[in-house]
């Protein structure tokens, strides 16, 4: 079959990367089907069933007719128990107005930086970040700006360096707290600090990605929206992914001010238009529903954090941060760089998680997709005995190589 894709495809699609998340979860399935024993830590998925109330909201949902198009910014009373929720839990006040309802918090953030980001506009974003940010900002034309936080520094951009990289040029600055991929949660002095330094620079807004807000297990979570003289410049990112176990159901939202909200409607309803229907009267329900399971999933998500780390101890070469939320640990493997093994050289990450994936049969995700070339991704969204085996593997195959 002939390649058209030098010659047909645009400009625009060539230019953007695959998913390198995704990516390994392919190869892991590839290697699955042919036979082998793979434990899959490369995905972003909790391994917990959606709760059953929201299940059965769902079904009442299908039964009730809900089953046509639905408003493109989502339900009002979705909108609502959203805006209920951030008064809750965050302390913000926003209305129906400010809330837009999309097929996951990827596509608000994609609404996001196509109704800010102009061609040639720069774009920071807190390195390690996860893998869609920079993509995204290249879709938009943009000109996405890694800013390195260091390990030393729990993975964390300071202050300095943040005001050291803001140009005339910068449009928005971006980021997830608690992190994809480090596990970093910034607390409230922490933002504060950050918040004063763009205070200063008015023309930068700010793109907050609070998706694993409920998986945080250093206290309460701190929102950028909170200080009032930055608000109106914050673009609040969340969902039901993470906190719900809603990955399959699609569902997130941005908080924002009521013009931004505007654009990213207007920009939703020409790509996607609404959200499912049976999905939003799910997501309504969880939250109405409380947190109780989020919290149960996160001690959960505590222990495995604990377990690993444990375990890790005993594996040469692994320099880690202790993460204080979402579920990943992220350790700068760069001690096997230059070691081999019958003659195939690890010279990256890449070459590393590649190698895992064969010989130890762990599918993981190499750090060049999160903008740290010296690190590899490891999620701990799945069984204890599974974390267990898997760095058993591990061990072994790294001590293979010489």
């Amino acid at each position: 079959m002939q390649n058209i894709a030098s010659h047909i495809l645009s400009d625009r699609i060539m230019a953007l990367s695959e998913s390198q998340t995704i990516a390994m979860a392919k190869k892991g399935r590839e290697l699955a089907a042919q036979g082998h024993d793979i434990i899959n830590l490369s995905f972003g998925e909790p391994d917990f069933q959606t709760p059953q109330y929201i299940k059965d909201a769902a079904k009442e949902a299908i039964d009730d007719g809900f089953t046509f198009y639905t408003p493109v910014p989502g339900y009002p009373a979705l909108r609502q128990a959203i805006a209920d929720k951030f008064k809750r839990d965050n302390n913000l006040d926003y209305g129906p107005d400010n809330i837009v309802v999309s097929t996951g918090a990827k596509q608000s953030i994609a609404n996001a930086v196509m109704c800010l980001v102009n061609p040639g506009d720069e774009v920071i974003v807190f390195s390690p970040y996860w893998v869609s940010y920079e993509e995204i900002v290249k879709l938009a034309e943009g000109i996405p700006v890694p800013l390195q936080g260091r390990l030393e520094n729990d993975f964390k951009v300071t202050p300095e360096q943040l005001e050291n990289a803001i140009t005339s040029n910068t449009k928005v600055v971006m980021y997830s707290s608690p992190c994809n991929p480090t596990g970093s949660v910034f607390d409230e002095q922490e933002l504060l600090a950050i918040a004063k330094v763009l205070e200063k620079h008015p023309q930068v807004y700010i793109i907050a990605d609070e998706i694993y807000e409920y998986i945080n297990f250093g206290g309460k979570h701190a929102s950028m929206a909170g200080f009032d003289f930055i608000k109106d410049r914050v673009i609040t990112v969340n969902g039901f992914s993470k906190g719900y176990a809603m990955t399959g159901w699609r569902v997130g939202y941005i908080a924002a001010h009521k013009d931004i909200a505007v654009a990213c409607e207007k920009m939703q309803s020409q790509i996607t238009s609404g959200t499912c229907s049976i999905a939003q009267k799910a997501a309504h329900a969880a939250l109405l529903g409380g947190n109780e399971s989020a919290l149960e999933m996160r001690d959960a998500y505590l222990r495995r954090r604990d377990l690993v780390l444990e375990i890790m101890q005993d594996i040469p070469g692994f320099k880690t941060n202790v993460p204080t939320g979402a579920f990943y640990i992220f350790p700068d493997v760069s001690y096997y760089f230059g070691k081999s093994i019958n003659g195939n050289i690890i010279n990256s990450a890449l070459d590393l998680s590649l190698y895992l994936l064969t010989d130890a049969h762990v599918a993981l995700v190499s750090g060049e997709a999160f903008g740290a070339p010296q690190c590899i991704r490891f999620s701990y969204a799945t069984s204890d005995d599974k974390l267990i085996e898997a760095l058993r593997r591990i061990k072994e195959s790294l001590a293979k190589l010489q």
